[in-house]
């Protein structure tokens, strides 16, 4: 069940048109440097205005506009320079001088200074911890690294991008969308940290990426459809490694027995030029045990899965086409083929990750698991189901990661900020 994406008072605004200059795309690291030297001079000012800035928040109930906007605004500019950096954004971004900066095609929007709770606001490092580590696999840097050895899923999308780029002279709308809200996620719980505001950043896609133009995308991609209702058994959440681990071993076992399948595959679709369909049945039928399985175990779906992958059976399932006639060249060359999207689908289980080890401690406690994080969650799940039917022959059509691409559209719950506790992990 995806719910719309609420209100948060930071906001991410996409008006990229995807176009890049390619000579500023082989440069961009030595482009970025005066800026990165610039933002690090006023990160030394931000911390010390964050610090003034607790401290009258704590007394005041309120941050002051003064300070306030100027966070606002050295927010703004980390963002430009962040989406200049990971090639989500083609213009040389202005340089902050202390006031707002001037728009970029990666930008912000910041609400005025409100009421904040006192509690909230003196345990704030405290309670940001998670955002900071959810925010570190979005963006990478040591603490992503030294947890899954990744550069975090931005940086991953925008290695790729660098490629793509120099070849087209357009960044691909999936990549693109997919660093976007990992810098909207940066910006979020670089607010949080900063007392901008008291409302928890948002994990999930959609808050996001709002405004976007649903992307065109072939009927033939996997899509995922998500219709879990947030409820969690605690008893379950609590035990929920050893409960997974019956299904751990069968899908270890099936998953030798898909690989040998998928391999007969490959050789079939090169001479038929579609799969055959006993083969495609079997392995349609693994990549929706696999996302059931993971679902499961990240705590993203609530119910016991089935042992046999069956279509329908669980709130989060795999919707896939196998039977279409595929491409015999892209067949030939499935296997280099499919690296890139087997890089975004590591980074976005990195994300994933944390999504769930946060979710688990939340679910226990709140008998419930915040949207966000299950749509975080759900795309990593969503986006590996188009990796699987891609690389083991079931489809032509490349993985989208484009998160709009990545769910089956449906008709969204109305749910605000609001409904939430304060200080919940959304």
């Amino acid at each position: 069940m995806e719910s719309s994406a609420p209100a948060h008072p930071i906001r991410l605004l996409v008006t990229d048109d995807l176009h890049r200059s390619r000579l500023t795309v082989f440069f961009r690291l030595l482009l970025s440097i005066p800026h990165l030297l610039w933002l690090g001079l006023w990160s030394l000012v931000a911390f010390v205005i964050a610090v003034i800035n607790w401290f009258a928040t704590l007394v005041r109930g309120q941050s002051p506009q003064g300070l306030h906007d100027f966070l606002a605004g050295y927010l703004r500019y980390a963002t430009h320079v962040e989406a200049y950096l990971l090639l989500a954004g083609n213009p040389f971004p202005p340089f902050f001088v202390g006031s707002s900066t001037g728009p970029y095609p990666i930008d912000l929007e910041v609400d005025p200074p409100v009421r904040q709770n006192r509690w909230k606001t003196l345990f704030r490092g405290f309670l940001a911890l998670p955002a900071v580590l959810l925010s570190a696999a979005f963006l990478g840097g040591p603490i992503a690294w030294a947890a899954f050895r990744g550069s975090g899923m931005a940086g991953t999308t925008a290695l790729l991008t660098w490629f793509s780029a120099l070849a087209r002279g357009r960044s691909p709308r999936g990549l693109r969308d997919t660093t976007a809200w990992s810098v909207g996620y940066g910006a979020q719980a670089g607010a949080y940290l900063f007392l901008l505001t008291d409302i928890y950043p948002y994990t999930g896609p959609k808050a996001h990426l709002a405004g976007l133009e649903q992307p065109e995308v072939s009927q033939r991609v996997p899509r995922l459809v998500n219709e879990d209702d947030y409820r969690r058994s605690r008893l379950t959440v609590l035990l929920r490694l050893p409960l997974a681990f019956p299904h751990i071993i069968w899908l270890l076992l099936w998953s030798v027995l898909a690989l040998l399948a998928s391999i007969a595959n490959w050789f079939s679709v090169l001479a038929i030029g579609r799969s055959p369909r006993p083969l495609a049945r079997f392995l349609s039928a693994w990549v929706r045990y696999a996302a059931h399985v993971t679902s499961f175990l990240y705590v993203a779906g609530n119910p016991f899965p089935g042992f046999v992958g069956a279509a329908g059976s669980y709130p989060i399932d795999v919707r896939i086409d196998p039977f279409a006639r595929q491409s015999r060249w892209i067949t030939l060359f499935r296997l280099p083929l499919m690296f890139p999207a087997m890089l975004v689908s590591s980074a976005a289980a990195g994300v994933a990750l944390f999504s769930s080890i946060f979710g688990w401690f939340v679910a226990l406690v709140r008998g419930r698991l915040p949207d966000g994080l299950q749509a975080a969650m759900a795309y990593s799940i969503g986006y590996a189901a188009q990796f699987y039917a891609y690389a083991f022959v079931l489809t032509d059509r490349y993985p989208h990661s484009s998160p709009q691409a990545v769910f089956v559209a449906s008709e969204p719950v109305q749910q605000t900020l609001e409904s939430e506790p304060p200080g919940a992990f959304v």
